[in-house]
C-alpha cells in the first residue's frame, strides 16, 4: 500500500472515479482562484529557451522537481511552490524602498565570493568545469571555414589566445556603423555577415555561445574595462534606469535584489551582486552554457515581468550598465553558477 496517497478499498469503481473526478475538479477550482488573484504567468516569449528555462528568481519549477523527487510525490506540491514563491516574493518587494542605494566600488564583489566551497572548486578546476567544453566547441567553430567567403575567424585574426586577449572584457562596445552599443555576441554575427558572407549564428545556439565561451576565456583574469569611451554614457543611464525600474506583476527592480539586499538568502539561496564577469556560465541550474542575455530574461520572468527579446536594445543598455557597474572586477569565464 503507498503511504503517498490515500487509499479507498472498499469503495466501488464508480464511486472511486466520483471521487477522483471531484478532486481534480477542485484542484482547478483552487488553481483558478489563484489565478485570479495573482495573475498568469507571462508566456513564453521565445522558443530559443525552453519553458523549463523560465524560473522563480533563479530556481524553475522543473529544475526543483528534478534536484529534489521528493517534491513529485504529490501532485498540489507542483502547484504548491510557484504559488508560494509568487505570494513571498509579492510580500518582499511590499516592504522594500522605492529607490535602491547603489553597491560603493571599494565593496562590488564578483558573485563567486558567496558560493558554497563545491561550487567554488567546479569553476576552479578546468578539468572538472563543465563549461569549458562549450569553450571547447567554440575553438573548433574559431577556426572552421564557413560562408561564401570560406573564411573561418582564425583567416583574419590568428591565434586567439594573441589577438582576442582582453577582448571580451571591454564589450558592450559602441559601434559606429549602428550608432549604438553592441554586445560580444553581435559582434561576433557582424563578422559572420560582413566578412565570412554567412549567415547569423542563433542566440543560444551551441556555436554562437560556444565562441563567446572561447573569446572569453582569453580574458580570464584580466580587470573588466567597460564604459570608459564617452560615446556609451546615454547607454549606459538607459541601462542603469532598468536596473532601478520596478516592473512586472510583483513590481520588483533588479537593484532592490542586488543593490539593496545582496548577500541575503531568497529561497535558502544567497542573493548575489549581480555581475556579469562570469560569463556566459555553466548555470548548474541550466545544465548547460548560457549567456548573460538568458539570465536577463529569466529574472525578468522571475518578476513577471515580460523579458525583452534577444539582441533587443534594451538587453544590450543592461548588459553594458552592469559590465559598467562590474568595472575592475577580473573576468571568470566560463564561470559556474549554481
Amino acid at each position: 500500500m503507498s503511504l503517498g496517497r490515500r487509499q479507498l478499498p472498499f469503495t466501488s469503481p464508480r464511486l472511486r472515479g466520483e471521487v477522483g473526478a471531484r478532486s481534480a475538479a477542485g484542484e482547478e477550482a483552487s488553481q483558478r482562484v489563484v489565478r485570479s488573484r495573482c495573475g498568469e504567468r507571462p508566456p513564453h516569449p521565445d522558443p530559443l529557451i525552453p519553458k523549463s528555462d523560465i524560473s522563480d528568481f533563479g530556481h524553475s519549477v522543473h529544475d526543483q522537481t528534478r534536484v529534489n523527487p521528493s517534491l513529485v510525490a504529490s501532485g498540489e506540491r507542483e502547484h504548491l511552490w510557484p504559488r508560494l514563491s509568487l505570494i513571498a516574493c509579492v510580500a518582499i518587494a511590499a516592504t522594500l524602498p522605492a529607490f535602491a542605494t547603489e553597491i560603493p566600488p571599494a565593496e562590488r564583489r564578483s558573485d563567486y565570493e558567496l558560493m558554497g566551497p563545491q561550487t567554488r572548486a567546479i569553476q576552479d578546476d578546468d578539468t572538472a568545469n563543465p563549461g569549458m567544453l562549450g569553450a571547447l566547441d567554440g575553438e573548433a567553430e574559431w577556426s572552421r571555414r564557413d560562408g561564401a567567403a570560406n573564411k573561418s575567424c582564425a583567416d583574419c585574426h590568428g591565434d586567439a589566445r594573441a589577438s582576442m586577449k582582453g577582448v571580451a572584457a571591454r564589450y558592450p562596445a559602441f559601434s559606429p556603423a549602428l550608432a549604438r552599443p553592441i554586445d560580444l555576441e553581435a559582434r561576433i554575427n557582424m563578422c559572420r555577415t560582413d566578412q565570412q558572407k554567412a549567415t547569423p549564428l542563433r542566440f543560444e545556439s551551441k556555436e554562437l555561445v560556444g565562441l563567446t565561451a572561447y573569446l572569453a576565456l582569453q580574458s580570464r583574469g584580466m580587470p573588466i574595462e567597460v564604459g570608459k569611451d564617452e560615446r556609451l554614457k546615454p547607454f549606459i543611464a538607459a541601462g542603469r534606469a532598468l536596473f532601478n525600474q520596478r516592473q512586472g506583476q510583483i513590481n520588483l527592480s533588479c537593484a532592490q535584489c542586488h543593490d539593496d539586499n545582496w548577500g541575503q538568502k531568497l529561497a535558502g539561496a544567497p542573493i548575489p551582486q549581480g555581475h556579469p564577469n562570469g560569463y556566459p556560465v555553466y548555470r548548474l541550474e541550466w545544465q548547460s552554457l548560457g549567456s548573460l542575455q538568458r539570465r536577463l530574461r529569466n529574472c525578468m520572468s522571475g518578476m513577471r515581468a515580460e523579458p525583452y527579446g534577444f539582441g533587443a536594445p534594451e538587453n544590450v543598455d543592461l548588459e553594458l550598465y552592469l559590465m559598467s557597474r562590474a568595472q575592475g572586477l577580473k573576468m571568470e569565464s566560463p564561470a559556474v553558477r549554481p
